[in-house]
């Protein structure tokens, strides 16, 4: 019997990262700049919007703009801007003089409700001007929005592992993008408000597994020590995949054409995907030896490399996968699962991780919502609080190929609880200061968010590794469904959004102390080499 094979070696005989790989990196762009569209397209589509109640003594509706002159003496004011949805009634003498609209024209001890609206944009369209979602008994439907589309991911991460760990990765990318795309342009005709949320469901929960799958494809085809630079390379283009939202938003402001501007690519870009080449370590995990044999003799061509006879004789002899007995030969995942929680570390390590990602989740999309919130324009905001992920991603690159991974993790969820807490103690007055505080904090969650991608992926084995990333992504968009509420915790009280931001991110980073380990550490295929990971750390460098 031939020799155990690692398939990181094979790896060494192909070449960790050639042009094969870049291939396949540059094809995956495509999905994790979509992923960003699917995630935050509802940031801008259901916008709540400035306005004020329109007071027809006094204006006219052609010409009426948002702040004028006469205004207060017509609308009670609320930390110097006008109330949404309350003016003051206006006494019967009134002449419809326009002009000459004064504090003495109305009863400012009687307050009512206005049903009629001037917009502070008015070219802009969103679900809350087009389907009446306006004045403070509505908020709770625009937050609704955000909560259940993280709803809608939570599912899919699980249902979209479970395909992608049976039928395949490309098989599940390709669907997600198709479907997803399909559904996003649906959403985008949309006659009312419900069908405009049914439709927020459906198109992640079939559309939004491409991130996942997108990085699984492409890091399963490298070795160890350029695992880090092609996850800096996925939170790079994710990064501008959503900082191209703002730019499209700054020129598409009906939510309709600005959805179709999201979506219809997708679906022309399934033509360039479908070239896409399948896990390798997921065909040999499932005994499909043949056609991995097929594709790794096409990556050692195109990176002009020559896979020995000893490694095409392994693979064509042997199933790579024989070191779980125990279980069928094509177990489920229910029975892959219990394999684990035989393992008490890997099970303790499975709930610390799913803490671990509902923390990121909720403090990232928290500070991403809340951005629209900071003083100036709303979508150079957005812009600048996406972008200034890009430092954070270019920086992990060097950080983790020189400094242990719990280590970095445990700082990068500190800093961010620090920098969160630090920015209550900011007065609002001092806007330059409060937002640069707040993009710190957002540059400090964004690089945990992608060391905690590349740790989950190292530290459970090949045959579980999508489910169980999927699993943990699943419990952490918990996080996603609360942060769209922050703001109505926000209007209890103005600072327990940051102050939640803050404390549970100190106590995640605490946490992630009790994780192993792995940098340059072969990734596991099973379940007891995953329960072991320190027993087969090797020096990469050395290796390749």
């Amino acid at each position: 019997m031939a020799p155990p094979l690692a398939f990181d070696d094979v790896l060494v005989e192909i070449g960790t990262f050639g042009r094969f790989q870049l291939r396949q990196f540059l094809l995956m762009i495509l999905p994790l700049v979509f992923n960003a569209f699917s995630n935050l397209s509802y940031v801008f589509t259901a916008a709540d919007l400035k306005y004020r109640c329109y007071i027809p003594e006094c204006e006219n509706r052609t010409d009426a703009a948002y702040l004028t002159e006469w205004l207060p003496a017509a609308v009670p004011y609320q930390r110097n801007q006008p109330a949404g949805c309350e003016r003051y009634e206006a006494f019967v003498n009134i002449t419809g003089d326009y002009l000459q609209c004064q504090a003495s024209d109305f009863n400012h001890s009687a307050i009512t409700r206005c049903f009629d609206f001037v917009y502070e944009d008015k070219a802009a369209t969103t679900i809350v001007n087009e389907f009446n979602l306006t004045c403070d008994e509505n908020t709770w439907k625009i937050t609704l929005v955000g909560t259940i589309h993280s709803v809608a991911q939570g599912l899919a991460l699980l249902l979209g592992g479970l395909f992608s760990d049976r039928y395949g990765r490309k098989w599940a990318l390709l669907l997600s993008i198709g479907l997803g795309s399909t559904l996003g342009i649906v959403r985008s005709f949309s006659v009312n408000y419900e069908m405009f949320l049914v439709l927020e469901f459906l198109e992640p929960l079939l559309g939004s597994t491409m991130y996942t799958t997108a990085f699984i494809l492409g890091q399963e085809l490298v070795g160890p020590k350029h695992r880090v630079f092609a996850k800096s390379l996925c939170l790079v283009v994710f990064a501008l995949g959503e900082a191209t939202m703002g730019v499209i938003a700054m020129f598409v402001h009906n939510w309709r054409y600005y959805l179709l501007a999201l979506f219809v690519p997708g679906l022309v870009s399934l033509a360039f995907l479908w070239v896409t080449a399948e896990s390798v370590r997921w065909l040999l995990s499932k005994g499909r030896n043949r056609e991995a044999i097929v594709i790794l003799e096409r990556a050692a061509t195109a990176n002009r490399r020559t896979l020995s006879e000893s490694t095409l004789k392994y693979f064509a002899t042997n199933d790579y996968q024989r070191e779980t007995p125990d279980l069928p030969a094509n177990p489920s995942f229910f029975e892959q699962l219990a394999e684990v929680f035989r393992y008490k570390r890997l099970t303790i390590r499975l709930a610390i991780c799913s803490f671990c990602w509902f923390t990121n989740v909720m403090v990232y999309y928290g500070l991403t919502l809340n951005s629209v919130t900071l003083a100036g324009d709303r979508n150079v905001n957005f812009i600048l609080i996406t972008l200034v992920e890009i430092p954070g991603a270019v920086c992990m690159n060097f950080i983790l190929n020189r400094f242990p991974r719990r280590m970095t993790q445990f700082v990068s969820l500190a800093v961010c609880g620090v920098l969160c807490l630090v920015t209550l103690a900011i007065p609002e007055d001092d806007s330059w200061i409060h937002t640069a505080m707040f993009l710190f904090s957002k540059m400090a969650i964004s690089f945990s968010f992608g060391v905690l991608y590349i740790y989950t992926a190292e530290i459970f084995p090949t045959n579980l590794r999508q489910s169980l990333l999927s699993m943990c992504s699943m419990i952490g968009r918990l996080g996603s469904i609360v942060a769209p509420q922050m703001p109505l915790l926000a209007k209890v009280w103005k600072p327990l959004p940051m102050t939640l931001f803050g404390s549970i991110a100190l106590l995640s980073a605490f946490t992630i102390l009790e994780f192993p380990e792995t940098g340059n550490v072969r990734l596991p295929n099973t379940a007891s080499e995953a329960e072991n990971l320190k027993a087969n750390s090797f020096d990469s460098d050395r290796s390749e």
